[in-house]
């Protein structure tokens, strides 16, 4: 089976959801789309669930085809681009999850 890299990165809800949505979707998500190795880049759409603990507002999963691409992507001046955007709109915190995926 093929392994991907793969980034998660579960943000928390905002004080203001509308601002966060339109900056995100306007200026965000184009950046992220710049950076080099990306494979796929899918959002959750609509209301996050959580069966425990408190659920995020949006979740993003952005793949890439090896772990050492993601590790380069991150490294990219897009990828830091990308990383420094986050202080211009996740103000309630996200968190990152890199990993390592598989389909079986």
């Amino acid at each position: 089976m093929r392994a991907y890299g793969q980034i998660a990165r579960l943000y928390n809800k905002p004080a203001d959801t509308a601002a966060f949505d339109r900056y995100y979707h306007q200026t965000h998500i184009p950046l992220a789309k710049k950076i080099p190795g990306l494979r796929s880049y899918v959002i959750s759409n609509g209301p996050v669930q959580a069966l425990a603990g408190i659920a995020p507002h949006l979740v993003a999963i952005l793949r890439f085809d090896s772990m050492a691409d993601l590790n380069a992507a991150l490294a990219s001046p897009e990828g830091q681009a990308a990383a420094a955007d986050l202080s211009n709109f996740a103000s309630a915190g996200a968190t990152l999850l890199i990993c390592e995926s598989k389909t079986v």
